[in-house]
């Protein structure tokens, strides 16, 4: 999702995550690109003053321990009498320096500015993927596969012993596991929309973005499809092809086929979810198949606590992290509240000195957009104003720090937390997560039992409701709340991540509405928000789903955060599951959301709650079943209740100035 070093400047999902590293994703759905002679030119043009200025050495193959062989690309500088530090980039995705479709070079601004700046700028493909070897699984081999490379990086000859890793998203994501493995070449990491790569952290179990609140994520769904399955163009090449004759080959191989485009806004529907791949044609891989070599392959079956998830590469809080570490990450990503718990969690573990060298940037755009903000940076439908910022100068001045040994002022000159607040439209810092003096501020769902819909009786108020009048509404999962807006990527075309006004969607009688009062003086919440809801079921087994929104004074209802709780999992998601018995009320606390909004005077706050928010997550057929296995559903009658035995509420982290 990027092409400069920090940076994020295409997309919105994992399929973009590559381009800070000059590794720019194919977009498979588009087909090839018409030629454009100035975009030929300006690559052929920086490709020339690369080999100007760079020693560059294009498909090396990297032994490792069980002697299959990772590709990699080098760029060093000409300069043979000195050593260098390594910005080094480990991707499943195709940093081919060819681009076939266009006929020209991709862009190699990132590997020509890294050297230019006086490092050595290696890329590598995870096993698996176009040249390197073995079989791919998502996260599943990183950790002996990364301490090989960093050995291997740190040992050759012209190598300072210095490295730091930079990605996003897929880049990004291993990072977090084998930074706490104490490499001695590993100096520092920059991980960039990291949250698939976090397992567990308290109280989150989402292992890698796999759950939210126990419920599958399906985004996961349409990029298997397009990017996490065994790709293998070296298969067609002799075995002891040569560098020189891979590098060949690769200009004029097509590394990235296109396979048929899956229709998403149908695909999503499919029942048994375990088939839904197989239903659009993809080949067997780990989301609902064991594979040769797996570390516990069937993912589509595992539980939040199933023993696969700590096989694999995963980071969780068992795992110390004591390297110094800059976070990124944004308010509409995937799972900013597991990114900002294990950032908490490091601070709080690493060795004094090290845990005050981990700094966090949280900006408000999607996944990996972070170089896409402007002058009016628009995020869904919001405006979020100037929300730019010099990731560059942050980056480089980083790993000139920790790399190069550069007195250069960074961690002085740079808050430990830069965190952008919408609303007010402004960067703001702060020494810690989240800002000190928040303070929890509570609000009681509220009705007399029609919260249904914009129109209904939903309030927020500040006391506990004396008596208790249930909101019902009927949650049919063949019949689901539609995604809106919010935190993904990754899921086709046909839906649009961010802030989009959801009042459309609030005239739906299964969605339960709940406002305050227009605030008569601004409000700041910049912090975790806090859910829990007090409800009752004829099923089973139900979800109930969370949405903050802020209401502008004509109405315009901004989506902020998102979130769900299969109700399975309320006691713990490492013990057995646990059911509903029609006519009993269950305590219901979901995880943490987080943000940092300024609510203007005028404006409301406003709490959407169902049961439902479907493909963002997947649908609960509410049987008690394995869910994933099955094709039929049971309508399920909901209730949330608030009264002072059963206090449904909303705390907020809300920041006095």
């Amino acid at each position: 999702m990027r092409r400069t070093i920090a940076g994020q400047r295409t997309g919105i999902c994992i399929l973009a995550a590559l381009c800070a590293l000059g590794a720019m994703p194919a977009l498979w759905a588009q087909g090839p690109r018409p030629q454009d002679p100035a975009l030929i030119a300006r690559r052929e043009a920086t490709e020339k003053e690369l080999e100007s200025v760079a020693i560059i050495e294009r498909k090396v193959m990297v032994p490792m321990r069980d002697g299959k062989r990772m590709q990699a690309d080098i760029y060093r500088p000409k300069d043979e009498s000195k050593k260098y530090p390594i910005i080094f980039s480990r991707t499943p995705y195709n940093f081919n320096y060819w681009d076939v479709a266009l006929g020209a070079p991709r862009d190699m601004t990132t590997a020509l500015e890294a050297v230019k700046r006086g490092y050595a700028y290696v890329e590598m493909n995870e096993r698996g993927r176009y040249f390197s070897e073995g079989d791919y699984e998502i996260l599943g081999a990183p950790l002996t596969d990364a301490e090989d490379a960093l050995d291997w990086l740190g040992n050759l000859p012209w190598s300072a012993d210095k490295v730091g890793l930079i990605g996003c998203s897929s880049t990004a994501e291993w990072q977090l596991a084998v930074a706490a493995r104490g490499d001695k070449a590993l100096a520092t990491f920059i991980p960039e929309s990291f949250g698939a790569g976090v397992g567990r952290v308290a109280p989150y179990y989402e292992q890698g973005n796999w759950f939210r609140g126990g419920a599958v994520q399906m985004l996961f769904g349409s990029w298997l499809y397009d990017y996490g399955f065994q790709n293998d163009p070296k298969a067609m090449f002799p075995k002891d092809a040569t560098q020189q004759e891979l590098v060949q080959e690769a200009k004029s191989f097509d590394l990235d086929p296109h396979p048929p485009t899956a229709d998403w806004s149908k695909a999503f529907w499919h029942l048994p979810e375990k088939d839904m791949l197989a239903a659009v044609g993809a080949g067997p891989g780990i989301y609902a198949s064991v594979t040769k070599g797996s570390t516990g392959g069937n993912m589509i079956a595992r539980t939040p606590n199933d023993p696969a998830w700590y096989k694999g590469g995963l980071w969780n809080d068992s795992m110390r992290i004591n390297i110094p570490g800059l976070w990124m990450m944004t308010w509409y990503d995937i799972s900013v509240g597991p990114n900002l718990a294990a950032y908490n969690y490091v601070r709080k573990t690493a060795s004094p000195e090290i845990a005050n060298q981990q700094y966090a940037v949280i900006a408000p755009v999607l996944h990996c957009s972070y170089k896409r903000a402007s002058e009016h940076t628009i995020v869904g439908e919001r405006d979020m104003g100037d929300a730019r910022l010099d990731y560059d100068a942050l980056t480089y001045g980083w790993f000139d720090y920790f790399l190069k040994g550069e007195q250069n002022g960074i961690l002085e000159k740079t808050p430990k937390v830069r965190y952008y607040t919408m609303g007010s439209n402004k960067w703001q810092s702060s020494e810690t997560w989240p800002p000190a003096g928040a303070k929890p501020v509570t609000y009681y769902l509220s009705s007399g039992g029609r919260a249904n819909t914009l129109y209904g009786d939903g309030a927020l108020i500040e006391a506990k409701p004396p008596r208790d009048s249930p909101d019902k509404f009927v949650y049919d999962p063949m019949n689901p709340v539609p995604t809106y807006g919010g935190g993904f990527c990754c899921m086709g075309a046909g839906m649009k991540p961010g802030a989009l006004d959801q009042r459309g969607m609030e005239a739906r009688g299964d969605i339960l509405v709940y406002s305050t009062e227009p605030l008569k003086e601004g409000m700041e919440v910049s912090g975790p928000i806090d859910v829990t809801l007090y409800v009752s079921s004829d099923a089973k087994d139900t979800d109930f789903t969370v949405k903050l929104i802020d209401v502008l004074p004509d109405g315009t209802a901004y989506n902020l955060d998102e979130n769900i709780q299969r109700v399975r999992y309320r006691e713990g998601y490492d013990k057995p599951p646990v059911w509903m018995e029609k006519g009993k009320v269950y305590k219901v606390t979901l995880q943490p959301m987080q943000t940092s909004n300024y609510f203007a005077a005028g404006h409301r706050l406003r709490i959407e709650v169902s049961s439902s928010d479907f493909p963002r997550f997947d649908r609960n057929l509410n049987t008690g079943g394995n869910n994933y296995d099955e094709t039929t559903g049971v309508v399920a009658h909901n209730e949330v209740h608030h009264s002072a035995e059963y206090p449904s509420s909303v705390t907020l982290s809300v920041v006095s100035k």
